[in-house]
């Protein structure tokens, strides 16, 4: 992993290291630099968005200011989800689009995501670059009094967007009669989402729609998605659509209140893009993180499962380089190209939706396609001195004795996570007693190894 930036963007702690505003305000300038390099506009311009935490008002302030600094013209979009600033930087033809937001994080984290003028992530050369510079403040070169940049806010922001996205879903479809339970996670989408689906006819009750700075992922949202189940239950909905905080991941609820992952989202969609005659490449994208399970299904319906890196940028550059057209991850990252070239949660949830209605089906008809395989992940949270490229070294021969005693019938993960301070290590099978044997033997190791690590 590299010194700033991890699997999705700059993240950690507001006031902290990378998150202090004069190191935002250094990223700023050297992303502004790298960029200028890169466009033929005299006057460069960037979209800014963010999700509502408290540390967005300091780090929009640090980042405006790096920007005008090195000439930018700077256009404020306030509180907008990320696959948005994904839009609007391609739809105002800017030459970079930055979201501020730690996206499933708690509210006293915070990041910073880029996308180029086609509204995908940066890729590793540029980075590469960026990162040379941060750490080199004196090779920066300001603008000159007449030439620094201005900042103006964008008041159509949402709107944009809005329609936009429900531009995706087919003019004979309307979501008139279906109950719907939207949580936003108290984050970027709680303006927008219950709107959308409101105006496409939706009866729709929502929560985690008051953000207050820090209530953020808190106890609701895709990665907490308790409330959701129980709503959708007393309301008697036909799905709920949870979101994160910056909403680019969704989980989906059925009517029986069972969660579906972003594996059973991307089973559905593959199989009725499929019937359509839509899906392109024969097959998806997923990551080393899709169920088994799922991959079965899609080889039993003669699509083919190809595997990334954990990273919606990895599975957005494949899906370029094999022309697919549908990719994801586990974790609710949906990128539908068609219509986005990021992962958009409020898109996945209107396609998904409108899948329902084409098929004549219910949620729990639309998401059950496939029997996941028993799966269980640990999270080891390592001090900040913990190399732990070399943890995940040093655990090799006890994956290697897992792996062996597995075969064909299940496999081993051990990664460093590159959003926060942990090592994930997950084990799928066939069955779930060697789930739970395999893990808790590579916690157990890994655990032993830290110890040593400290004495």
């Amino acid at each position: 992993m590299s010194r700033y930036f991890g699997t999705d963007g700059i993240r950690g702690m507001a006031g902290k290291g990378a998150m202090q505003a004069d190191v935002v305000l250094r990223i700023a300038q050297a992303t502004g630099q790298v960029i200028k390099q890169n466009t033929h506009h005299a006057r460069p311009v960037v979209v800014i968005g963010k999700d509502p935490r408290l540390s967005g008002y300091m780090i929009e302030s640090a980042l405006q200011a790096g920007f005008t600094s090195v000439g930018f013209f700077c256009l404020l979009v306030g509180p907008l989800p990320t696959p948005a600033v994904s839009m609007l930087t391609r739809s105002l033809r800017t030459d970079l689009g930055v979201m501020i937001t730690a996206s499933h994080n708690p509210y006293h984290d915070n990041g910073i995501k880029m996308f180029t003028p086609d509204g995908i992530k940066l890729q590793p050369k540029m980075v590469a670059q960026i990162e040379t510079l941060i750490d080199a403040p004196e090779k920066i070169e300001l603008a000159e009094n007449g030439h620094i940049g201005k900042a103006k806010r964008i008041d159509d922001a949402v709107g944009r967007y809005m329609e936009a996205t429900k531009l995706s879903v087919p003019k004979s479809i309307d979501f008139s009669g279906k109950k719907i339970v939207v949580d936003c996670a108290n984050g970027a989408t709680y303006h927008i989402a219950p709107k959308m689906f409101w105006e496409l006819g939706a009866d729709v009750t929502r929560i985690g729609t008051d953000p207050n700075g820090t209530n953020i992922n808190k106890n609701c949202g895709a990665l907490h998605p308790e409330r959701l189940q129980k709503e959708v239950k007393r309301c008697k909905a036909d799905i709920g659509f949870a979101f994160d905080g910056d909403g680019d991941r969704l989980m989906v609820c059925d009517e029986k209140g069972n969660i579906l992952d972003g594996d059973h989202i991307l089973a559905a969609m593959a199989t009725f893009m499929q019937t359509r005659g839509e899906l392109r490449g024969d097959g998806i994208v997923g990551t080393v993180m899709t169920n088994m399970g799922c991959e079965a299904f899609l080889k039993e319906n003669g699509l083919d499962l190809v595997r990334t890196k954990v990273g919606d940028h990895h599975v957005e550059a494949a899906m370029r380089a094999g022309n697919y057209n549908l990719g994801g991850e586990s974790s609710g990252h949906i990128i539908m190209s068609d219509h986005a070239p990021t992962g958009d949660g409020i898109l996945a949830a209107m396609q998904f939706l409108s899948a329902m209605q084409c098929e004549g089906k219910t949620a729990s008809e639309m998401g059950k396609l496939y029997t996941p395989w028993p799966q269980k992940m640990e999270n080891i949270r390592l001090s900040d001195n913990t190399d732990s490229q070399k943890l995940v070294e040093e655990l090799e021969s006890a994956i290697q004795k897992a792996e062996e005693e597995l075969a064909i019938n299940g496999r081993v993960l051990v990664r460093p996570s590159g959003t926060e301070p942990l090592l994930r290590i997950m084990v799928e099978a066939k069955c779930e007693k060697d789930v739970e044997k395999h893990c808790a033997a590579l916690v157990s190791s890994a655990k032993n190894l830290l110890k040593k690590q400290a004495a």
